[in-house]
């Protein structure tokens, strides 16, 4: 069995309906997945927004539970985290950093062999070599930010906008970018199986 765990900001809107969507999907495929969700900023408890649960249900998906807030003992249970943004994965590693090698934005794992993560690869090495430079004083060659900047520009967003507060269309867009996301990343949880 394969654990998955869903992070976002409040645990009321993205990371329910993914946890919801990518549930569905795997049991649709006969996966042996086990989903949960997780925010890095809430308490337990609060109820899925309004929108989030209309949205699930225009798509016949059960919705979750009230909130969880992410825990020591949530990242530990995960074989795999995924997050709605990079802000999330940071919060996530900075406070449980023995979780790097399982943690991702959802995107990230969604496009995990996707040549573009040869491109991010490349932009946080130089990024990394650019902050170690800076903090001794020196520069990164003219070349390297060239390409830092060029990578910058050609890489896709790998954060899936909050839709909260917005209106039932903005959580329906927002539905889409994340089942879009989860068909792809089945499919690699159906080669982890």
């Amino acid at each position: 069995m394969t654990r998955v765990l869903i992070v976002c900001t409040g645990n009321t809107c993205r990371s329910p309906m993914a946890e919801a969507m990518l549930r569905s999907l795997t049991e649709e495929r006969g996966l042996d997945v086990e989903v949960r969700s997780a925010g890095v900023s809430t308490v337990d408890g609060l109820p899925v927004s309004p929108n989030a649960a209309e949205t699930l249900r225009k798509r016949g998906v059960k919705k979750p539970s009230g909130s969880t807030s992410l825990t020591g003992e949530g990242t530990k249970w995960a074989d795999l985290i995924l997050t709605m943004t990079a802000g999330h994965k940071r919060a996530v590693l900075e406070k449980y950093p023995e979780a790097e090698v399982k943690t991702f934005t959802l995107k990230e794992f969604a496009l995990k062999d996707d040549p573009v993560m040869d491109d991010l690869a490349e932009a946080e090495r130089l990024f990394a070599e650019y902050q170690t430079r800076r903090a001794l004083g020196k520069e990164l060659p003219q070349e390297d930010r060239e390409r830092l900047a060029e990578l910058q520009r050609r890489l896709p967003s790998f954060d899936i906008a909050d839709p909260y507060g917005g209106p039932l269309e903005v959580y329906e867009r927002c539905a889409e970018e994340i089942m879009d996301a989860l068909k792809r990343s089945v499919d690699k949880l159906r080669t982890n199986d």
